[in-house]
Order: structure tokens, then sequence, then C-alpha cells
């Protein structure tokens, strides 16, 4: 066990990891040997670079994402009319049953728009927190 431990933490070892994950996966995997020593400095930091039509590209992308998560508002509004009509209809089927289907009701309404508040978060998550 000692010496997986000593074999593990050799400074060498140590090193060249630390110089491996400061590459990008495709300079550490895929370049031969004798490439990666003709870099300038391993540690240094790099800057991304990203073009303004990345920039464009990704914001339309948002846009199309935050559209496609407000669909299930409309869905929630559909299942709100659902479930009052259904009660309306429940209601002219049988009157003596009318606290209980409107208990049923307001469980229905209150979980469909919960399914509609959470189509709406997730439309502002992708908007203002990616």
């Amino acid at each position: 066990m000692y010496a997986c431990a000593k074999f593990v933490s050799a400074p060498a070892l140590v090193r060249r990891s630390s110089r491996v994950l400061c590459q990008p996966l495709s300079a550490s995997v895929l370049s031969i040997p004798e490439a990666r020593t003709e870099q300038a400095r391993p540690g240094a930091p790099r800057a991304i670079q990203t073009s303004a039509a990345h920039r464009d590209i990704d914001t339309a992308a948002k846009f199309i994402g935050a559209g496609a998560a407000t669909v299930g508002v409309a869905g929630s509004g559909a299942g709100i009319g659902t479930v009052f009509g259904s009660l309306i209809i429940g209601y002219a089927r049988n009157p003596s049953l009318k606290q209980q289907l409107f208990s049923y009701a307001i469980l229905g309404f209150a979980l469909s728009e919960a399914m509609g508040l959470f189509c709406l978060m997730v439309a502002f998550l992708i908007l203002f927190a990616m």
C-alpha cells in the first residue's frame, strides 16, 4: 500500500499530470509527445475566443429555448379549462357532491397552474441564468 502511495505522489508524475490538465483535451490526448514540448508555457492561462457570430447564435438559441419552454404555459391554461369544465359537468350530474367536486377541482387547478409556473421558471432560467 505504501509503495502505491509513493508511486502516485511522485513529483515527476504530479508535474506531468498538472501540465496535461492545463491543456485542452484535444491537445493533450490527440497530439504526439514531441509536439507537447514545443508549447510556450504550459501553465499560462488561455483566453476563450468567441466571435460576434458565435455570440449571436448563442443568444438566438437562448431565445428559442425559452420560447419552447413557455409552450407548457398554454398547456396549463388548457388544463385549467378542462378541470373547471369537468367541475360544471359533474355538478350538473350530481348536485349533492358539490363540496367534494369543488375540492377536487381546486386541487386540479393548483397542480395545473404549478406546471405552468414551472415552465415559466425554466424559461426565465434559460434566458437569464445561462
